[in-house]
């Protein structure tokens, strides 16, 4: 097992290092500093994730205007709030509104857009990076000072485990996950045969502006169904748009277990997800621009990537009851989700 450091380019004036962990199965997860970003997640014979290799990749016009957030940190909220608006304590907050009428993914200069410290981690039977920065009060309209850390560890089991901490000095919503897109055919197809199968049987109800405000909707039978495992391509045939669900699992809150699991036949590969969250933002890649590849010709764009964005309720600081929405001081917030790969 190896972890090793290069430069990845330069931004505003500081360095981009990018941090390659290899198992000894073949197996390597690349991920930067800017964004805390997975660029890479590779097997043999492919690559799974939608990323660049170089750091223009992720300033392109046709990346800018799409704004498909490949593989980066969402924070400090993932998902929307609506309106941009929220009340903690009986006081009035207002954050930056970036997706039509409600705010997105952590504001216009989100955790995604910031350039995160890291070290390197090395265990007995794993290898990672851990990243860190201060989110200072107000930034992007959050109250509070907020220290957080994200580790990426590689186990020779073919797991990437992320796991997220975080403290503040002010009460805050905080909602992290990784957005990461996948594509088990290794991008040489569209992810419609894929198999799915999510342990959810409901997911939150959005309003009109795709914000959900408290409504649980029974799923069950449904086209957006995927208890049972259906490919991707039955679901298509009935969502105009594809997914673009927040799931809530069936199982222990908190807890690390296996959420949902997705099979690519043809390769034989599989993909199975472990989270603590309650709940995921699944989304199929209805809106992601065809103009984007990695510089090696691997194709994105409509259907070509599925995102499991494993996090706290979306807008949930304005829905009564939403689990751990906001951290308080003295309190720790922690998430753990894990990528398991076969091959």
């Amino acid at each position: 097992m190896n972890v090793s450091k290069t430069g990845f380019g330069t931004h505003e004036g500081q360095e981009i290092e990018q941090y390659s962990l290899s198992n000894d199965q073949g197996m390597t997860v690349k991920v930067i500093t800017y964004g805390a970003t997975i660029t890479s997640i590779a097997i043999p014979g492919a690559d799974i994730v939608c990323g660049f290799d170089s750091l223009e990749g992720y300033f392109s016009d046709a990346y800018l205007n799409n704004a498909p957030y490949f593989g980066c940190t969402v924070g400090r909220y993932s998902s929307r709030i609506k309106d941009g608006k929220f009340e903690i304590d009986g006081q009035q907050y207002t954050v930056a509104v970036n997706d039509g009428t409600n705010h997105l993914h952590g504001g216009i200069v989100g955790f995604n857009k910031q350039i995160w410290s890291a070290e390197e981690v090395e265990e007995k039977d794993a290898v990672g990076v851990k990243m860190s920065r201060k989110s200072p009060d107000m930034e992007e309209g959050y109250p509070g000072n907020v220290e957080v850390s994200v580790t990426f560890l590689l186990t020779n089991d073919n797991e990437l485990n992320i796991s997220y901490e975080a403290e503040t000095d002010k009460a805050t919503p905080l909602s992290l996950t990784n957005h990461s897109y996948f594509n088990l055919s290794g991008f040489k197809q569209t992810i419609e045969n894929h198999k799915a199968q999510v342990s959810a049987k409901s997911h939150l109800k959005p309003d009109g502006t795709n914000v959900p405000v408290g409504e649980i909707e029974d799923l069950s039978g449904g086209a957006a169904d995927l208890s049972k495992g259906k490919r991707f391509k039955e679901a298509f045939s009935e969502l105009e748009t594809g997914f673009e669900h927040y799931f809530l699992f069936d199982k222990d809150a908190w807890q690390l277990e296996k959420v949902a699991e997705f099979e690519d036949e043809e390769s034989g590969r599989k993909l199975e997800i472990s989270t603590t969250e309650p709940g995921m933002l699944f989304y199929s890649g209805y809106f992601t621009s065809d103009e984007l590849k990695r510089e090696n010709g691997d194709q994105y764009g409509r259907y070509r990537g599925f995102c499991c964005e494993t996090h706290r309720y979306p807008n949930g600081p304005n829905i009564a009851d939403s689990p751990k929405s906001v951290t308080k001081p003295g309190e720790k917030y922690t998430s753990k989700t894990v990528y398991k790969v076969s091959w």
